[in-house]
Order: C-alpha cells, then structure tokens, then sequence
C-alpha cells in the first residue's frame, strides 16, 4: 500500500514537472523620467520647463509576460503592458490599464497569433530603422500616431522564416477610448451593427534582416467613425500610411533611414505628405551611445513643412541603468506650429515658427 502510494505521488510530480515547469510569467518594466526645457513654447513666444510624462529617452511601462509550453511545438501566452507617467503616476494612452498591450495567443513554427490590443505592423516596420524611436524630440513629434500605432480589438499574425518577417493586423474597432483630441484615445469604437465600415484598421508588413542589416515595407490603413477624433468622422474616410525603412551596423555604428508617405482623407487641403528621416547611433565606449537623427516632414502642394534635428547621448551606469542628455531643434514653415517635443502635451511655437529644447534624464529597466 505505501509503495503504491509513493508511486502514485511519483507519477503526479513527474506529470507537475513535465507540465508546470514548462509555464512561466514574467514581470518587467521601465521607468524614464527627465527634465526638459522649450524655448518659444507659446504663441506669443516665452520658455517652457517641465517633467514630461509621456515620454524621456523612452516611454514607461509596467509589463507583464507568460508562456506555457502546450506541447508539439505548440505554445499559448500573453502580454499585459501598461503605460504610466513618472512624473505624476498616472496611467498613459488615455487612461487604460493595459493601454500599450492586452493580448492572448497561441505560436509556434508557423509564427504567432494574437487578439486583443497591440502594435500595428507599422510599429514592427520602424523598430531598427527609426533610431531615436520613441523618444521627447523624435519622430513622435511630426507624426504623434507613430508612438501610438497600436489597436484595439485586433487580430494579428506575425512569423519570421529564415530572416523573412511577414506580418499582418486587422482591427474590428480601433480605438474604443474617449481621451479628448489626442493620438492616445480618439473614440472610434466601431464593432457597429449599423456600420460595418466603421472604426477598421488593417496592415500589412514584409521585412528581411541579416545579422548586418534589414529592409522593411509596410502599410497602415485606419478608417474613420461617427464622432471620431483628427477629422475622421465618417467611415467613408481613411487615413493610410505607406513605409519603406532601413537599417545597417558597420562594427560600433548603426545607420537608419526611411520615408513614410501619409494620405489623409481627413485633411483634404494637406491631404498627402511625406516623413523623411536618417539617423546614427555611435557606441563611442562600451558605455557611452551618441545618437543622431534628422526628420524632414513635407506636405506636397502646400508651404506646410517641418525640419527637425535631434541629438543624444546615454552613459549606462549599468546593464539596467542609464542617464542621458537630448538636444532638438524645430523649423516649422506654413501653417506648421508643430513642437520639439512630444514628450508632453501643449508647449507649441506660433505657426512658422522655429523651437529649442534640451532635456536630461535617467532610467531604469527591470
């Protein structure tokens, strides 16, 4: 009886440890927090210094992973990842909870399948190219949807095969929050009985990467709503965005370039333009990174142009922690009031005008 009994526990530990031990979760974050400071930052000029809370050298986060191996070389898992402000430790992208990712899906060779909210394939597109990425004075600051490209109620395939990624995502209601006039909830709920049309997104996305270098293609196509923000008020109307980018690493140097072209039904006057870039990042030392970036967004047959050049240096203290120093500087030409920073909202120069801004900062990663 008592061997019987110790087989019995025998065979539910070896069951426990061929099942449990093949299920994890992961706990991970990042926190940013900087000082900036904005020469003519108002209409009627004046300077601007603040603790931005959107982003720094990078947005902050709070996430959490799991996987559990289901077996055959199939797995379930899930990412929740929320964003916040350091600088008053409130909730990002319009107050979720899990407003950068909430998703559940299965993977394997074949690559992954997810539904819930994340990133758009044209995040995937920019993530080696854009070098700056997500930072106060980058490519957010000419295109605020580039650091938001994520979707609610979506469906998304992504696989790489030998170095090819393909990718797609298709949204039955892209953004169900209400966050006032902003990129990060533009209430388009869609998922209507009434308007099928409503509130969809899709994209699409093609990349090739070697261990030196990587091309990608995408396109990003977000439809309009009743009630809806940025002018897309009906579903009649589309905003697409259409990329080629590129990255190549010569040793301690890293080149990114690319070009996003932009038509925009909701803007008929400025309907089409282009978002040019090119940027460097330099490892000087093992802990010293300069990075580099021009932008050059223009609006084909009108004098709407913008000119932004950003500058960088992180030392890491650390494998988690790092402190930095980032410089930037904005010509608006036309109508553009646009400004430096996207690393909070308001402090735009008067339209054609030209801003400053410097920022220091440090962050932790865990």
């Amino acid at each position: 009886m008592k061997s019987r009994s110790l087989f019995t526990l025998g065979l539910l530990a070896a069951a426990c440890g061929a099942a449990c031990a093949q299920s994890s979760v992961t706990i991970y974050g990042l926190l940013d927090a900087s000082v900036e400071h904005l020469s003519n930052a108002s209409a009627n000029g004046g300077s601007l210094t603040r603790m931005p809370g959107l982003t720094g050298s990078a947005p902050s986060r709070l996430g959490f992973r799991g996987v559990e191996d289901l077996g055959g070389g199939l797995k379930a898992g899930f990412t929740l990842e929320s964003g916040f402000g350091v600088d008053s430790g409130t909730y990002n992208q319009g107050g979720r909870a899990f407003g950068r990712q909430a998703f559940v899906g299965l993977s394997g060779d074949w690559g992954s399948l997810n539904l819930g909210r994340q990133y758009s394939m044209l995040f995937w597109s920019q993530l080696d190219a854009d070098i700056l990425g997500p930072s106060a004075f980058g490519s957010g600051s000419l295109d605020s949807y580039l650091p938001n490209a994520r979707v609610d109620n979506a469906i998304a395939y992504r696989g790489t095969f030998s170095g090819f990624t393909a990718g797609a995502t298709y949204s039955l209601g892209r953004d169900a929050v209400n966050a006032g006039p902003s990129p990060s909830g533009t209430n388009c709920a869609g998922e209507s009985a009434t308007d099928k049309s409503a509130c969809r997104q899709w994209s699409l996305l093609a990349k090739y990467d070697t261990a030196a270098w990587g091309v990608a293609l995408a396109m990003d196509e977000i439809r309009g709503g009743a009630g809806a923000f940025a002018g897309l008020t009906s579903s009649t109307l589309k905003d697409r965005r259409s990329t080629v980018a590129g990255w190549a690493k010569f040793d301690a140097l890293k080149l990114g370039a690319g070009l996003i072209a932009r038509d925009n039904d909701a803007a008929p006057a400025t309907r089409r333009s282009n978002l040019w870039y090119l940027g460097a990042s330099y490892s000087a030392t093992p802990v010293l990174v300069l990075d580099g970036q021009v932008f050059k967004l223009d609006y084909k047959n009108s004098a709407n142009q913008a000119t932004l050049l950003a500058l960088r240096a992180t030392f890491h203290l650390s494998k988690r922690t790092a402190v930095y120093a980032t410089a930037g500087h904005i010509a608006n030409d036309g109508a553009l009031a646009i400004s430096v920073s996207n690393a909070a909202a308001g402090g735009a120069p008067a339209a054609g005008g030209s801003q400053s801004g410097v920022a220091v900062g440090v962050r932790h990663a865990f």
